[in-house]
């Protein structure tokens, strides 16, 4: 798994234009702009229309959703859509999963949180319900178009579209709502759910799916609902896999949740979250992205990840130092500099790694479960503690502990490559045609 040595940095380079890394590109536009919707943006919402800090914070519950997925992603495997599953399995899956985002996010737009708080808190969990089902199926036709050389760039390129559509969406409707209200603002943005449907539509089915041949009966519907999860933990060490996927991001997923509630109580304008948190922020995020994929290709899979772990764990301590330094545009520009710098390198390096873990006949239910619960340990402390924890830690101390509980995740992953558990635990979506058995 690791880097082949004579290779040169043209190399790293090269597959970012090729065609699947490119479609990799739109399909994480449109899988980010969700996130933003019921994230940072509607963090900011709720702040400005003066709901509490416990009540805007226990709003990051809405993307539990996201870390339940996994309970109806096969479906997405195998599930036929009727009529439109003409277009294919993964195909008419992105078309209507898109379909159902915008209508969720409209929907979210014409509710008002200041006249009901229940209603918008509905309101968020179904945008999360859609948006988690587009990225189900978005990940899993990423990974599929996808060669295992080609895993790393195309994270990267994934992980480009999903900050243009996260960052794109969150500016367009800071500067929206400044001028227009949050209505239009979110109106304007449910059209970022488009390029995933246009590159299915475009690139169609991906060659390297594993179909496995339908059976009939309830008997065959459970065992499409249980077997791959059955496949995954029969690997050696699963368990201990997974251990590493519930705790390496609690820390990043814990600080990064918290960062608009900073902004708001150090008195950052919204022009100045948009140029800094979205704009600044957005080019260090591709810049992180562009070195984790030319790192990952000359480091290997291993040692590139470890690195990504280490610099996501440091960078919080950097939003400790903000907090400390007040009302700072250049505290403000360095903190969010590094920190999505980290963020951009690790969506590289560790997604890339959580796409490899996946069995090709299984992928959309596998890469389901991984990313749920990749997150789902920091959103419910988020949800539960995290306002609580601000009140009583104060902003410096709070970020100090987030650096903390990282460091575990860090460890882990250490002892697994040491170990050689890391490649015992692939599966053949990154394995070369070939080569698997």
């Amino acid at each position: 798994m690791e880097a082949a040595t004579g290779r040169t940095w043209l190399d790293g380079v090269r597959p970012y234009v090729e065609k699947a890394p490119l479609a990799a590109l739109a399909l994480g536009i449109s899988s980010g702009f969700p996130y933003a919707m019921i994230g940072a943006t509607l963090t900011t919402r709720l702040a400005q229309s003066g709901i509490d800090k416990k009540t805007v914070t226990a709003f990051s519950l809405a993307f539990l959703v996201y870390n339940l997925k996994f309970l109806w992603a096969w479906a997405v495997d195998g599930v036929r859509l009727p009529v439109i599953g003409r277009l294919g399995q993964r195909v008419s899956w992105l078309l209507v999963a898109g379909t159902l985002v915008i209508a969720a996010v409209v929907h979210l737009a014409l509710i008002d949180p200041k006249a009901d708080i229940a209603a918008t808190a509905f309101a968020a969990i179904l945008v999360g319900a859609a948006g988690s089902t587009f990225d189900i199926v978005i990940d899993a036709y990423r990974i599929e178009i996808l060669e295992p050389r080609q895993l790393g760039v195309g994270a990267g390129m994934s992980q480009y579209g999903w900050r243009i559509g996260s960052a794109g969406a969150g500016a367009l409707a800071l500067v929206i709502a400044a001028r227009h209200g949050w209505s239009l603002a979110y109106l304007a943005c449910a059209g970022l759910a488009l390029p995933a449907m246009l590159a299915g539509l475009i690139v169609g089915e991906p060659e390297r799916r594993h179909v496995v041949a339908p059976r009939k009966g309830l008997a065959a519907a459970l065992e499409a609902i249980w077997r791959p999860f059955v496949q995954f933990f029969a690997r050696p060490g699963a368990v201990i896999i997974l251990a590493f996927i519930l705790i390496h991001k609690i820390g990043d997923t814990l600080a990064n949740l918290t960062f608009r509630l900073l902004f708001d109580d150090l008195k950052f304008s919204n022009d100045e979250i948009a140029f800094y948190d979205v704009g600044l922020g957005f080019w260090a995020y591709l810049i992180g992205i562009f070195v984790g994929g030319v790192l990952y290709a000359r480091m290997g899979m291993k040692r590139s990840v470890l690195l990504s772990l280490v610099l996501m764990a440091i960078s919080n301590l950097s939003f400790a130092g903000l907090a400390a330094a007040g009302h700072s545009n250049i505290g403000m520009a360095g903190a969010i500099g590094f920190e999505n710098f980290a963020s951009g390198f690790g969506g590289v390096a560790v997604v890339a790694y959580f796409s490899a873990l996946c069995d090709l006949r299984f992928t959309a239910a596998q890469y389901a479960l991984i990313s749920a619960a990749a997150s789902i340990l920091g959103r419910i402390v988020t949800g539960t503690t995290a306002g609580a924890l601000i009140e009583a830690m104060g902003y410096v101390n709070f970020y100090l502990f987030t650096t903390l509980i990282a460091l575990p995740g860090v460890a882990l992953f250490w002892w697994m490559s040491r170990t050689g558990m890391v490649d015992r635990s692939i599966g053949s979506a990154g394995v070369v045609e070939g080569d698997e058995g």
